[in-house]
């Protein structure tokens, strides 16, 4: 005893609830960047989503180089994809001669593997790059990383490999910006502020191990998101608040051009807040801030749409892609003969959206990397928990309750929006010979061009799953069902891809 106190009774305090969720989002924050290390060094080079072709890109931004026309393949590109791509991923292996594909060239003798790769070599670099016009935000980031590793000395696959390793930074900011975009929507539900994050941490899709820009769209929209959330709910609305919305919205575009619905929805929820503001007289207080948000989103986007006209003949510079690809717009009275305006074909749409947003749309020897039985749960699921959700937006709330709908309402319209935008794609064209998608399947089924909408998605199905268990008088019935719905996510995921693992051209073989 000193001074009249007990020794028993010094306690350092008790952490607080707040940094006591804070050490469970960094604990998520490193379990997902060991599953995104593990699955990108287990599967190989190059997948069937053209990441060869991004990998290109991200060379010629390392270079300094910025595209001005569908050009070829990049001579410092061409042996990178020519020594260490698999056959696997669009092989089929009955056209083999001994039903065997062939092992990766260091394994070969070298005579054979000479030849085999001047082969390959002549033909890459009759390659054409049909991405060359996309934005350029990711190129720029994986370019610079691509420089930042061979000043590290790394070399030939390790190179590649670190490359791929970005994604792990990237799903680190991912994870956290979703844990701060639920605490803005669920603010008195625990089991919802950390489950968003941690189905972003377990979540099995594909593009995060791969070389490709879809996976920066999640996170440039995500901390959008959260702007626009805080500019509907301000009073009157900050210029740095103004700021970095918009450069968050500029980053969404300059990130991927199938962003566009999304930036339609932000554009129509600044619209709403500026026509509030005008009719309860605030619109001069908040006017500056609204001129800055629009000038910092605006004003990068023009600047690229300039380029694109400058370069490659228009505005978004996908007509030269279109042509490559040979796809013809149809005329406005064949659109309506779509299979998707009939039961079937919304279903087909949809359940193949939802899966592959779930999973990604990897093929391995020419089949898609899925199980059915799986794509069918994450595709009812999710349309389930979305109906469930909507339906309850439609109730009229309390006024404690107006700020957390105004914020799912608008996570509504962004995933709405961008399902909407990739139908009107699918009855927009005429695929003709096209791989995919193509006249048999014309359906745009790629959940990657919609993971902009990813974080807004989560906490729309967090919601619906608060409110399909909401009769439920067991406290542990949501975190329990969110357990399981990750569980299968992660053991369903290491079904699927287990066979990866073993392939000779992977990270665990070099």
């Amino acid at each position: 005893m000193q001074n009249g106190v007990h020794a028993a009774d010094v306690r350092p305090p008790a952490a607080s609830p707040d940094f006591r969720e804070r050490r469970v989002i960094w604990l998520l924050c490193l379990l997902a960047a060991a599953r995104v290390f593990v699955f990108s060094a287990a599967f190989p080079f190059f997948n069937n989503v053209d990441e060869q072709i991004h990998f290109d890109l991200a060379v010629k931004y390392a270079q300094g180089h910025l595209p001005r026309s569908l050009e070829p393949i990049s001579a410092e590109a061409v042996p990178y994809a020519a020594l260490f791509g698999s056959p696997e991923f669009v092989g089929i292996l009955t056209n083999q001669p001994d039903g065997r594909f062939p092992p990766p060239p260091w394994q070969q003798p070298v005579d054979e593997a000479r030849r085999r790769m001047a082969a390959r070599i002549e033909a890459w670099h009759n390659v054409i790059n049909h991405e060359a016009s996309q934005p350029p935000l990711y190129y720029t980031v994986a370019g610079a990383w691509w420089r930042l590793g061979k000043w590290l000395t790394f070399r030939d696959e390790p190179l590649l490999y670190w490359l791929r390793f970005l994604n792990i930074f990237i799903v680190i900011a991912l994870v956290w910006l979703g844990y701060a975009a639920a605490r803005l929507v669920f603010t008195g539900q625990k089991w919802a502020r950390l489950g968003v994050p941690a189905l972003l941490a377990f979540l099995p899709q594909t593009a995060f191990y791969s070389i490709q820009n879809d996976v920066l769209s999640p996170v440039c929209f995500g901390a959008a998101f959260i702007g626009l959330v805080k500019w509907l709910r301000a009073d009157v609305p900050g210029i740095r608040l103004g700021a970095l919305t918009g450069l968050a919205l500029a980053a969404t575009f300059l990130t991927k051009i199938s962003n566009l619905p999304l930036l339609a929805v932000a554009a129509a929820t600044v619209l709403f807040k500026v026509r509030l503001l005008t009719r309860t007289g605030k619109w001069r207080s908040a006017g500056t801030a609204t001129v800055v948000l629009m000038l910092c989103a605006g004003l990068p986007m023009l600047a690229w749409l300039a380029w694109c006209k400058l370069a490659f003949g228009d505005f978004t510079g996908t007509a030269a892609k279109i042509q490559f690809l040979g796809w013809t717009t149809k005329p406005f009275g064949e659109w309506w003969q779509h299979p998707i305006f009939t039961s079937r074909g919304v279903w087909t749409f949809l359940s193949g959206l939802l899966a592959t947003f779930w999973q990604g749309e990897t093929l391995w020897h020419r089949q898609p990397l899925a199980w059915p039985v799986v794509d069918a749960i994450y595709a009812i699921l999710s349309l389930g928990l979305l109906a469930t959700a909507g339906v309850a937006l439609l109730a009229r709330s309390s006024p404690s309750e107006a700020g957390q709908r105004q914020a799912l309402r608008l996570s509504f319209g962004c995933v709405t929006a961008a399902v909407v935008f990739l139908g009107f794609l699918s009855i927009l064209y005429d695929f003709h010979d096209c791989f995919y998608p193509s006249r048999e399947h014309p359906y745009f089924t790629s959940g990657r061009l919609m993971l902009g909408a990813l974080i807004p998605f989560l906490l729309l199905l967090a919601y619906g799953l608060d409110r399909a268990l909401s009769l439920a008088r067991n406290r542990w019935a949501r975190p329990l069902a969110l357990a399981v719905l990750i569980l299968f996510m992660l053991s369903s995921e290491l079904a699927i891809d287990w066979r990866i693992f073993s392939n000779a051209y992977n990270w665990f073989h070099l």
